[in-house]
Formats: C-alpha cells, structure tokens, sequence
C-alpha cells in the first residue's frame, strides 16, 4: 500500500498544472506543491537525520506550509504531534514531553513560544517553516513507506480529563480519505475551505485530506473570521465549507452573509459536537444544502456521515456508518440493543488508532477484538440513521434515572432566545446527581432563570428537569470549538464553595 504522499506526487504526474493549495496571497498546483514537500522532507531528513519514528511537532496556524510538512513527514514515515497554538506552555510541555518530541516546527508567529519551549524540553531541533523553504539540500533518500506504522499523534481535547496522544497511521488516513470520498462524492472538481485548525484531527481529516485524495483543491485561511471567509468561499468558488457549530453560527449572523454569492457550495457541512436543529433548518430554509457526521480523534475521525439526499428528511441525524466502517450499539453488558434503544456505540474498521501513545492499559480498556468504545450514546432508527443521544460519562443518574444532557440540551435550544446552552451534573445529596444548565441568551432579548424552567416542565419529565439554570454570557471552549464541561463543573463547584 502506498504512503499517503504517492497522492500528491501522482497528481503532480497526471494533472501538475492543477491547483492544489490556495492562501490569501498565493497559490500552488500540484506539480509545485509536489516539489516543496520533497524539498521539506529532503532537508529534514539529510540536514536535521529525520527518520522513520521520529516525532516531530508542527507549532503554527493554518498555512499551506502546514499541510506541506504533513506530507513531507509521511515521505520520511516520521510521526507528526500536531500542537494546539491555543495551550499553555505547561500543557504544550506535556505533550513534548509524553510524545518524546525530537524537533518542533514552528510559524513566524510562535517562535518565541518555540524558543519557550526548547528551553523547558531541551528536545534537539527547533525550525521554522521559512528555514526550511530557504536551506539547501541534498537529494531525498527514498524511505520505504510502512502504512501500519504510527503517523500521527493526536492528543484528544481534554474536555473530560487529561489529553491522551491517539496514533493514527497513514493506512488509518487513508481510508479515512476513501470513507469520506465515497460518502459525500468529493471529486477533483471540489474545493474545500479549511476551517477546523489543522491541529485538530477534524482539520486535517474533514475534510483537507480527502479532498487532496480526489485530486481537488484546498483553501487555507490562517484564521477564522466570519466575513473574509465569506468572501473567499465567493472568491475561489468553494464547494464545502465544513465547520463546527459556532463557525456556521458565526457566518450566518455576519452581514455579509446576504450579500455574498455562495453559488458555487455543494453543502456546509458539521462536525465536532452536535449541531441545534434551529441551525441546520435556517441554513435549509435558505436554500443551502447543510449536514452533518459524526467522528473522533480515535476514528481519524469520520465514522458517520449524512449523504446529500437525506439532507432534508433527517435533519438532526449524523447519518449511516460510512463504506469501510462497521458498528455495533450495545448495553452496558456488550449486547446489541434493538433499534430505537439507547446503547454504546462501538466502531471497527480501518479507521480505527492503532493505540494510545504509552498508555497500553488504556488502549486495552478502549479497543477489543478491534471494536473501539466511544463512550458516546447513540440510537439508529429504523431505517439505519444514527442520532446522537450524549457520552456515557455524561450521563446523569438521577434517583436511579438516567438522564442524557444532550436530549435536554436540545429542549432549551428549542426557545429562540437561547443562544447556546450546556446541561451537567453535579452531586446531589438526595438524588445522587442532579442535572444543572448553563445558559446563554441571544443579545436584546429577555428570558429569566423561571422561563427556563417552565418550558422545561412542558416539555419533560419531571426528573429530567435542570434544578438550576445559571444565565451567563458565554459558555467556555476548547480550541476545537467544543463546550467545555470541565470547566464548567469546575466554575460551579467553585461557585457553590464560596457562598
């Protein structure tokens, strides 16, 4: 099996002058790009001796560069440690250090954190991007591509505890890309805007990778901001435009959003936590094609994904397991539910990690017999579509009930004042645990903690209602865009300490 840079250097033969990479300032065919990924890795492996297993961090925002080094890393079969620019030093040191870091790669922006970091870890190499396309450098040693072996560590986003590294091997990417192609149709006519951070697994899998599989184009802002991603999905003609819940939110309320010729869009497209019905109605109300999937970090991500033709009549579904991609939802016993049921979704397939970076136990506990464990709840309706129902840790058992914060999560966002919501549990001395939500309220609008609570009633049972509804401004994120609910229960925790 090849290495997934085969993919660029085989566009490059085929169709060179064909554009690949596109920023603000430039763009790149693939014959261009093809050449810059063999003069990267042709400097990292001749003038800094990477090699096959070498962990190497990229420290930077989106940049064509980004995705340049991707390849070129895989050429060498070295391990890419993607790092969040948004983290600490403190947690960035964790992750240098848990992953053995031996060169980290930065941007002209995080140098001085580079310099930061190379002073804690002492790791042996600290570049930068334009180092790089500047050196001289020897021929490139051709380096036998093993596909099984690691490729990438991802750290997952913490939101639930510690960050753990999930390795992922280019035979995972790679059908990845081919489940994500064969999903949505992606071809060399496609042209995908890169939203996500390509620190982020869903940045680098949904769906930049698949695009460049199919031979289309990428478009690679280096940040996010609502208008000037507007009008570049107008200028370069884009045809996905995929994001989480608060890049679709934020382009709809931008003012340019009206006035924008969004022609060229085959779909928006979701991932990364579940998106509010309202959302994906307001873009369908508009005429534009909007859906969403399901994925982790574990899965490379993509798991589920809804097909264009069930864009309208599923509408709060994540879809069917994509070609290459088995599951099973089972109970707490390992026995597969009937459908309608709540159970565990269980995931097997060539997507799945290869394991948790030093961590054997944990990867014992999450994959068996090579069914990976999500810890997410899910039920399929009759006709095979999957719906979200929340994680398993999240559950909320309340006077021996179960109770999902997804479900009454999607109750609250029915009130058109709301704008986002996150409903917890916390300790409860008679009930166990008690189901909490944090709340906040659309500008210029009133809606009191009792207004809340009544729609609640009405809608449901009685012991699924949150005794508290916190209204605040805005509800804490990671970098991925994710409610941070660690945060959260911390916040409240603290709060309750200290009245």
């Amino acid at each position: 099996m090849y290495g997934i840079s085969h993919w660029i250097d085989k566009h490059a033969s085929i169709t060179p002058e064909r554009i690949a990479l596109i920023d603000e300032h430039r763009k790149l065919n693939y014959k261009e790009m093809s050449e810059i990924v063999n003069h990267f890795a042709s400097v990292l492996q001749t003038t800094y001796s990477v090699n096959k297993g070498d962990r190497v961090g990229l420290l930077s925002k989106n940049s064509m560069e980004y995705i340049i080094a991707l390849f070129a890393l895989a050429k060498l079969n070295a391990i890419v440690v993607p790092l969040n620019i948004r983290l600490s030093i403190d947690e960035l040191e964790f992750q240098l250090k848990d992953s053995g870091l031996q060169t980290l790669i930065v941007d002209r922006y995080h140098c001085s954190k580079g310099k930061e970091l190379l002073q804690q870890t002492h790791f042996p190499y600290l570049l930068t991007f334009d180092s790089l396309f500047q050196a001289e450098t020897e021929s490139l040693i051709h380096t036998e591509i093993d596909p099984t072996a690691p490729y990438i560590i991802c750290y997952t986003s913490g939101t639930t505890g510690r960050p753990k590294g999930a390795v992922l091997t280019q035979e995972n990417m790679f059908w990845n890309a081919v489940n994500n192609t064969l999903s949505l149709d992606i071809t060399s006519k496609d042209k995908i805007i890169t939203l996500l951070p390509l620190f982020h697994i869903g940045g680098i899998g949904l769906f930049t990778l698949p695009v460049l599989l199919a031979g289309g184009t990428v478009v690679v802002p280096d940040r996010f901001e609502p208008e000037q991603a507007l009008k570049n999905i107008e200028k370069f003609a884009v045809t996905i435009v995929m994001g989480v819940p608060t890049i679709h939110d934020a382009l709809r309320k931008s003012p340019y959003f009206e006035t924008m010729n969004l022609s060229s869009v085959r779909f928006f497209y979701n991932g990364g936590a579940p998106c509010p019905e309202e959302l994906i109605r307001w873009y369908l109300q508009k005429g534009i094609q909007f859906g969403q999937g399901y994925g982790l970090t574990e899965t490379s991500p993509t798991v589920f994904l809804l097909s264009e033709d069930d864009f309208q009549c599923k509408v709060s579904s994540i879809g069917k397991p994509v070609m290459f991609t088995e599951i099973l939802v089972v109970d707490d016993e390992g026995r597969e539910v009937v459908r309608g049921e709540i159970g565990e979704l269980l995931v097997k397939g060539p997507n799945v990690m290869k394991e948790y970076w030093n961590l054997p136990d944990e990867t014992d506990k999450s994959i068996q017999n090579g069914w990976f464990s999500t810890g997410d709840m899910v039920r399929q309706d009759d006709d095979g579509f999957v719906y979200i129902a929340g994680r398993k840790k999240e559950m909320i058992i309340s006077g021996g009930e179960n109770i999902y914060p997804l479900e009454v999560e999607k109750v609250i966002y029915d009130l058109p004042e709301v704008e986002e919501v996150a409903v917890i549990g916390v300790s409860h001395d008679k009930w166990g645990e008690t189901p909490i939500a944090f709340v906040s309220i659309k500008d210029e609008v009133v809606l009191t903690e009792d207004d809340l609570k009544q729609h609640c009633a009405r809608k449901l049972a009685r012991y699924k209602v949150p005794s508290v509804f916190k209204l605040v401004s805005a509800l804490p994120k990671n970098a991925t865009g994710k409610v941070d609910k660690v945060a959260l229960k911390k916040y409240y925790v603290g709060e309750v300490m200290n009245l």
